[in-house]
């Protein structure tokens, strides 16, 4: 079937595809092909390349565009809460501009370094076909961008629709180093309903009265938690609740009988948040890029890195509305900025003067909520997922202490993290990347385990001799085309907490996700093969776990982490290393000229 061979052979799919056009190849399917045809074992199949062109929609690929951007990494002055902090920005705007393109364009993004600190930009859900030296990561796929230096980042965005976003993989620059990325249905499609009237896209984020990079290193220094934001923003602007911050609240417009679509980003640095308009509903139709069944709600929870699509209806009594975002906290105890941020959805001839109403959001450790929302998703056709799999992983997720050092965590330890008891360490000479491709010895090994080393009561009461993981840059191996399972096990080390799972280079599919100890007797029979969600960052509950499926179809380095920052700056982290599979085609491009040197 199509499904089998696009899953199991890239390249037979592709001639199937040629054959039996149900719709217009790509530029990128077209050029692959050609390269087919000019392999020996592909030769017998070269005179169906001329049955192609009897269908001629199957070659309009001439539509797709190649979108050139430059972005100039500025320090700016910003005034929020009544006080001007000097920030990292892109062209001096916070947040950084949007950029939009369709379904099968390619974009080349200059970003040229006139700031104080090394840089780089990751491209936050873009799958990165064969061209992952522009994903992003420092240390992973690139060395750094210096002060002074540049980098063009150059990929095609094909088979993803819908909202992602980018934003800096540097330290903690991504607080305000960040912006929209729209991808719209590919030349002569439309979206799978009705087309909106308008768009809007709403950026959540957080604010420190601080330097972000200062807040961090401090952090770093004293072993403690870092010191919580002081506002939520929605497209930068804190909104009517703070200090000095009423007069540049954002205002949506809606006129009466309209369908609109909002896209929803949650770019926050280290915290998952509620979002709801009051008076309104959400019908749910996109998640991370792709498009989903529809479902009705009244408040969406997004995870750090988290995307949702929703239409809105302009039903209500013209009026103004708040727009409002704030806290989920699932980790007890834990210090947490519990402010409100807020927009204003604003009827067309309703009165500027009038006050909005404000929604009822629901309480900062509503877990239920969560739930009934994050198990609503449901792939909008029959998935690809794989019904059997090749490698099958169990990670543990979560905190730990360090008791090597006297410091200002708990009891005089440090914080850290890791998954499957290995707090992750990025190199600082080469490139995981660079390393594997140029066969570069001693700056990572591939023993990363594929279970964790001790099996305990993952969310019950730990053993203190668990809390301290081991520290490496431990990578694990998968073969081009495998097919991989990966239990994402919560824990309750330190404190349970709710962890926004991101996986660089892959959309996977969630089939399954429960409380307390994935037990596989009783737990597969929950698993869903039919419709799961494709998502590119997954929520695993808080006490509980995930389950994720992919096919290991892209070569290279890809990182997989914890989206809350102060988390992978603990060292909640892991990368695969996909091996190259048969034949160019199967294969990472070679580096770009003026990739980053580190030395």
């Amino acid at each position: 079937s199509p499904t089998f061979l696009k899953l199991q052979y890239p390249s037979l799919y592709l001639h199937h595809r040629l054959i039996f056009p149900t719709e217009e190849l790509t530029a990128c399917e077209l050029e692959t092909t050609m390269e087919l045809l000019k392999q020996p074992h592909h030769c017998f199949l070269v005179f169906l390349f001329g049955l192609v062109l009897l269908f001629p929609a199957a070659l309009s690929w001439k539509d797709a565009v190649t979108h050139v951007h430059q972005f100039v990494i500025q320090e700016a002055s910003v005034k929020r809460l009544c006080k001007t902090q000097h920030v990292m920005t892109v062209n001096g705007m916070y947040p950084g501009p949007t950029l939009e393109i369709k379904n099968g364009d390619t974009l080349s993004v200059k970003v040229i370094n006139k700031g104080k600190y090394n840089i780089t930009i990751h491209w936050h859900g873009v799958r990165q076909m064969r061209t992952g030296w522009a994903d992003g990561p420092e240390f992973v796929t690139q060395c750094p961008i210096r002060p002074g230096g540049s980098y063009t980042y150059r990929f095609t965005v094909r088979g993803q629709e819908g909202t992602l976003w980018w934003h800096a993989h540097s330290t903690w620059l991504r607080a305000t180093v960040y912006g929209a990325l729209l991808i719209q249905p590919r030349e002569g499609t439309n979206f799978p309903f009705a087309k909106p009237n308008r768009q809007s896209t709403l950026l959540l984020g957080e604010w420190w009265n601080a330097n972000p990079v200062d807040v961090v290193r401090e952090a770093t220094r004293t072993g403690a938690a870092p010191n919580i934001s002081d506002a939520y923003t929605i497209n930068g602007q804190p909104g009517d609740l703070y200090n000095c911050s009423k007069q540049d609240t954002v205002v949506v417009p809606i006129s009466s009988g309209e369908t609109n679509l909002l896209r929803v980003v949650n770019s926050a640095m280290n915290q998952p948040l509620f979002f709801t308009i009051a008076n309104h509903k959400f019908t749910v139709v996109g998640a991370d890029a792709s498009y989903v069944k529809p479902f009705t709600t009244s408040v969406l929870m997004l995870g750090p890195g988290q995307t949702t699509d929703v239409l809105i209806s302009g039903d209500q009594t013209p009026g103004r509305y708040y727009m409002a975002a704030r806290a989920y906290q699932s980790a007890q105890n834990a210090p947490f900025d519990n402010t409100t941020t807020t927009a204003i959805l604003e009827y067309s001839k309703s009165s500027s003067a009038a006050k909005p109403i404000m929604p009822r959001l629901p309480a900062f450790n509503d877990t239920p909520t969560v739930t009934a929302f994050s198990t609503s998703f449901r792939s909008r056709e029959k998935a690809l997922v794989p019904a059997q799999v090749d490698e099958n992983l169990f990670f543990t997720v979560g905190l730990g202490l360090n008791r090597t050092q006297q410091c200002q965590g708990p009891n005089g330890t440090r914080f850290t993290a890791s998954m499957n008891n290995v707090s992750f360490s990025l190199p600082s000479n080469f490139s995981l990347l660079q390393a594997h491709k140029q066969g570069i010895r001693g700056v990572f090994t591939t023993d990363f385990p594929a279970a964790p080393p001790r099996v305990f009561d993952y969310t019950g009461n730990v053993s203190r001799s668990l809390f301290q993981p081991a520290t490496g840059t431990k990578l694990y191996r998968l073969k081009y085309g495998s097919r991989v399972q990966v239990v994402l096990q919560g824990t309750s080390i330190v404190t349970p907490e709710n962890h926004p799972i991101h996986l660089h280079g892959y959309d996977f599919y969630i089939i399954a996700e429960g409380f307390g100890n994935f037990n596989p007797k009783t737990d597969s029979s929950k698993f869903n093969l039919v419709d799961p969600p494709l998502r590119n960052t997954a929520a695993v509950p808080v006490g509980g776990w995930a389950v994720i499926r992919f096919v290991a179809d892209n070569p290279g380095v890809w990182l997989m982490h914890c989206h809350l920052d102060v988390h992978i700056t603990w060292g909640l982290a892991m990368a695969f290393l996909v091996e190259d599979g048969v034949g160019k085609l199967e294969a990472i491009e070679p580096p770009p000229e003026d990739l980053p040197i580190c030395s």
